[in-house]
């Protein structure tokens, strides 16, 4: 049994698994839940009546992660499951993420903050669309670490040639994607081989199963090591008789670590003070770092509000109107030039124009097709945004906190756009006599 302690002491790895429909990953990770001993015993009997009440012979692995009811009947995952399990050696977050293309934006989500994507193939199926699609939201999210798990190896016969020929033209892809390390593994999930423990027909493969991998790969955390950055989320004034001149700047931080004494600037005002206190679960504390939710205190009785960001003043990144970024399309609706949105970044909403999308990415070759005029749902492109308020952006190289944002339909608030700022593997098309500027109307003049 693996204590608290010893719980607080190993390492967090955020996982996503994604794949094509049918390539089994809920069964990969009911396995990998199962024989890492991660399953309650009222779990598993419950799993074992659902699949005794379809006929099957044993318990269905995958219905430990497909929970929906609309998931059951059809076969498929649908929504984003997260799973929470540790061995002694690392605690883990799992996103199991839907196959089905119509679900690719759920991926989106699901690897936003993922360390590791495993993406699933099917051994007799080899690479598909589907496969190089999650490859290049992988490296568009520049999620560090992909494992390429070809699954089923079982029928067809656990043959080496099979394996060593997907993993070679997967790897190449992503190798142009810039995806920066891929590990290949042979495995079936139905049957264990090289989930948890090592496959006793497949001697002819000696690397490490998928559960060792994730045991082992190193974890960065690269969050702590960016620019300091606090998006404000709500401003505190209790006017008690105790605290009658409080005020205190509450957010998360969303990358590396504030401390008290240190000069920072609001922005986008460009106002700057210096932190008089930092609150952290009601406590004072010197020094804060991400992922920790704050209140801070500043010397200086200056107006902030909601959606601003505090950071370093020797680390304070410009503020722009005019954005470049690499998106994909999440919403059935096209994104159009023109096309009037809300641009969500941290804390902050503002009114944005799309002002041109110079590229769209063909994921067969990887070629660039220019100037597309829109993106349709899955799509993953280039679009040069103009919002009527300045923003601190950061690449997305830099941060994948504060360099991303989301566009959002204004009229009912349904998520259009998943956005990075700055370069990226798709590297736009000169603009050659695009598309001029949209004529602003209604409101939207700037």
């Amino acid at each position: 049994m693996t204590t608290t302690t010893e719980l607080s002491a190993t390492t967090l790895l955020r996982f996503a698994t994604a794949g094509s429909v049918d390539d089994g990953k809920s069964t990969l990770v009911g396995r990998l839940l199962h024989d890492s001993k991660s399953v309650l015993a009222d779990q598993l009997e419950a799993v074992e009546r659902a699949s005794a009440s379809r006929g099957q012979q044993g318990p269905d692995l995958a219905l430990l992660t497909d929970g929906l009811r609309a998931e059951r009947e059809q076969g498929i995952t649908i929504d984003v499951a997260y799973r929470y399990f540790a061995t002694p050696r690392r605690r883990f977050i799992l996103a199991d993420t839907p196959g089905h293309v119509q679900y690719t934006r759920n991926m989106v989500t699901g690897a936003s903050t993922a360390e590791l994507t495993v993406i699933l193939v099917d051994a007799r199926n080899g690479v598909v669309e589907q496969t190089r699609r999650h490859a290049a939201i992988a490296a568009l999210l520049r999620v560090p670490h992909v494992v390429l798990a070809v699954n089923k190896m079982d029928l067809v016969g656990y043959q080496e040639s099979v394996f060593a020929a997907i993993a070679e033209e997967f790897t190449a892809y992503a190798t142009e994607l810039g995806v920066p390390e891929v590990t290949a593994i042979p495995i079936s999930a139905l049957a264990g081989d090289n989930v948890v423990e090592p496959s006793a027909t497949m001697d002819w493969y000696g690397g490490p199963t998928v559960l060792e991998h994730l045991e082992t790969v190193p974890v960065s955390h690269d969050l702590a090591h960016c620019h300091a950055r606090l998006p404000v989320q709500y401003v505190i004034r209790p006017r008690t008789a105790e605290h009658p001149d409080y005020r205190g700047y509450a957010g998360q931080i969303a990358a590396g670590s504030f401390r008290v004494g240190e000069r920072v600037t609001v922005l986008p005002s460009g106002r700057t003070s210096t932190i008089s206190g930092i609150d952290l679960l009601g406590k004072p504390v010197e020094v804060a770092w991400t992922t920790q939710s704050v209140t801070v205190l500043l010397e200086d009785d200056i107006d902030v509000s909601r959606g601003d960001l505090i950071v370093p003043t020797k680390d304070a990144p410009e503020t722009t109107q005019d954005i470049e970024a690499t998106v994909c399309h999440v919403a059935d609706q096209p994104l159009t030039v023109g096309h009037r949105v809300l641009l969500k970044h941290g804390t902050r909403t503002v009114k944005a124009i799309v002002k041109d999308i110079p590229s769209r990415l063909t994921l067969d070759d990887l070629s660039l097709h220019p100037h597309p005029e829109q993106l349709v749902a899955n799509d993953i492109g280039r679009v040069k945004i103009r919002t009527a308020e300045p923003l601190p952006m950061d690449s997305y190289a830099d941060s994948r906190r504060t360099g991303s944002f989301i566009l959002i339909d204004p009229a009912d608030g349904t998520t259009l756009t998943a956005g990075m700022a700055g370069d990226s593997f798709a590297t736009p098309v000169p603009a050659k006599g695009g598309p001029g500027d949209p004529a602003d109307d209604e409101g939207w003049d700037f």
